[in-house]
């Protein structure tokens, strides 16, 4: 049996049933103090771009929505929507699930890539000009 997650005490549906000043009030500080300013436009815009697709969701059809804005905090009515963040390079699909709340965009779209030291590529050194390429 799958523990059932909850947010401060709160399940999904609790959190989604409350006003959003409570569920602020719920928040860390920084993601509080952002929010307690309100949204930026862009920010609003995303956020009824995303309350279609929640329509769309419950009939049936699978909309991923793009966006650059990756400082935007995700809230109780975004989960179950599938967003794609944009990385500096491209467009990394995420699908919002509850563990996700309180979090930013930004921390699901990784900006930079694992660095693989290995075998050397051709340029990498003077020694890699006598590497058999295969």
């Amino acid at each position: 049996m799958p523990k059932e997650f909850t947010y401060r005490g709160y399940s999904l549906n609790q959190l989604q049933g409350l006003s959003m000043d409570e569920f602020i009030n719920l928040l860390p500080s920084r993601q509080r103090r952002s929010l307690h300013h309100g949204f930026a436009p862009e920010h609003r815009i995303l956020l009824e771009k995303i309350r279609k697709t929640r329509e769309a969701l419950r009939q049936g059809s699978g909309v991923t929505i793009k966006t650059h804005l990756r400082d935007m905090i995700i809230l109780p009515e975004m989960v179950g929507a599938t967003v794609a963040v944009h990385n500096g390079k491209e467009f990394v699909p995420v699908e919002i699930r509850s563990e996700m709340i309180g979090h930013y965009f930004g921390e699901f779209a990784i900006t930079n890539k694992p660095v693989r030291h290995g075998t050397p590529g051709i340029g990498a050194s003077r020694s890699s000009m006598y590497v058999p390429l295969k």
